[in-house]
């Protein structure tokens, strides 16, 4: 058995589905940009870009010390990883 959607449904779906989809495209893009402002995209931690550290200081790690290492592979690597990015 075929069962036949008027036109006004249809278009009710059709308008559902599009409003669903421009405004997913629209809200991703921004919670992504809002968690990585002021910070590279790294692999752990969190960005604090923001928030008051020493000057230089690209990270904290776990155990409270400060990083000044100049790439993000192995960063914290002998202190328990990164806590907070701040570049």
């Amino acid at each position: 058995m075929t069962r036949t959607i008027t036109a006004p449904a249809r278009y009710g779906i059709l308008r559902s589905t599009i409003t669903a989809i421009a405004l997913a495209a629209f809200l991703i893009p921004a919670a992504q940009a809002q968690a990585t402002a002021g910070c590279a995209p790294h692999t752990t931690g969190t960005c604090r870009a923001g928030s008051p550290h020493p000057a230089d200081a690209t990270a904290q790690c776990k155990d409270g010390t400060y990083s000044y290492s100049k790439t993000f592979r192995g960063t914290c690597s002998g202190h328990g990883g990164v806590r907070y990015w701040y570049k």
